[in-house]
């Protein structure tokens, strides 16, 4: 059993007030518990969130109480850019938080979430628990933030709709779909002459009940824990994109947590990752026939077509030169050449 001594959380606490950090959550002026607040955009019911209470519960009982992580999910805490603020400013000390919201104050973020770049998960985690990965964090921290070392899974993302399926590049013209607040996305559907509506997963389901959008795209996973099969009539499986959660702490916070308690977190919700990331391969192999019970018909697709017509546009180019060199040859060191 981990011991978080009165010392410790006194000293945590002396030296965040040393850095002006004392209206912080995290900062114990005694020998109290020490108390942080863990944010996401996700459903309950996602593995995610599912095995980070599994490791918030072991972190308790490791810690008999004296470390208590709350958790709330489904943008309790207000949206992805809300707990991006928050988490730089200090009044948030965790979240997990999808590479392509990132990007919007990390640009390199995005960068696995290219689209059609990825073919495989034996690419992803290669490149994820790599060099890419690697580069990544490293980006992570210099806006002070902290990178957990390894990513969960958000999966391989799919075309849901309510008029029709996308069988073809020519099917997404003038279609009004709904995609999370990422630029890279944007640029892609519009490429393929679509109408990219950004709102936050939060509002999908009202965008698509409403008929806002006409459509969305997420992975299987994220469609059956948002429940979407209740206003949508069909899946295309595109596998178009990939995209992981980076779990993140307030890089102000983590400077004032002890030494133990950081190995504890860390070692705990890695562990908790590596989990997640089975569960979705898992849930991949039995989710599309619990899907079809809950009345989504499904589609395959040709990955290539969609490539090759992505690739007659500036969407490749662009996306290099917003990347950058460096950047783009990692990329494509594991993901292949796709320009």
């Amino acid at each position: 059993m981990l011991k978080v001594s009165r010392r410790a959380l006194l000293t945590t606490a002396a030296g965040a007030a040393a850095g002006c950090l004392v209206q912080s959550p995290a900062v114990l002026a005694q020998a109290a518990p020490l108390k942080l607040k863990f944010g996401n955009d996700l459903p309950a019911t996602h593995s995610v969130n599912v095995r980070l209470r599994e490791a918030v519960e072991a972190i308790t009982a490791e810690t008999k109480g004296q470390v208590e992580i709350s958790l709330f999910p489904n943008n309790q805490l207000g949206s992805d850019s809300d707990m991006i603020t928050q988490l730089r400013s200090g009044a948030l000390e965790l979240a997990t938080m999808p590479g392509t919201v990132l990007s919007t104050l990390i640009p390199t973020a995005s960068l696995t979430g290219v689209g059609f770049a990825f073919t495989s998960y034996d690419k992803v985690w290669a490149a994820m628990d790599g060099e890419v990965g690697g580069f990544i964090r490293r980006n992570i921290e210099k806006v002070g933030l902290f990178p957990f070392e390894s990513v969960w899974d958000n999966g391989f993302r799919q075309i849901t709709t309510s008029t029709k399926p996308i069988t073809a590049p020519a099917d997404l013209a003038n279609f009004k779909i709904r995609v999370p607040v990422v630029p890279l996305w944007v640029a892609m559907f519009s490429a393929f002459g679509a109408s990219p509506i950004s709102v936050p997963l939060s509002e999908a389901y009202s965008a698509l009940q409403t008929r806002i959008a006409d459509g969305q795209e997420n992975p299987l996973a994220l469609i059956d824990s948002a429940k979407f099969y209740e206003v949508q009539k069909f899946c295309s499986l595109t596998n178009h994109s990939w995209d992981g959660f980076w779990l993140l702490s307030s890089g102000k916070i983590w400077k004032t947590i002890p030494q133990d308690v950081q190995k504890l977190l860390q070692t705990t919700f890695n562990a908790a990752a590596r989990k997640q990331r089975n569960d979705i391969v898992q849930a991949n192999a039995d989710l599309q026939k619990s899907l079809e019970g809950k009345g989504l018909t499904f589609n395959k697709t040709d990955a290539e077509l969609f490539q090759a017509t992505l690739a007659k546009t500036s969407f490749y180019k662009d996306a290099k030169t917003k990347f950058g060199d460096e950047a783009w040859a990692l990329l494509q060191r594991y993901a292949g050449n796709i320009s």
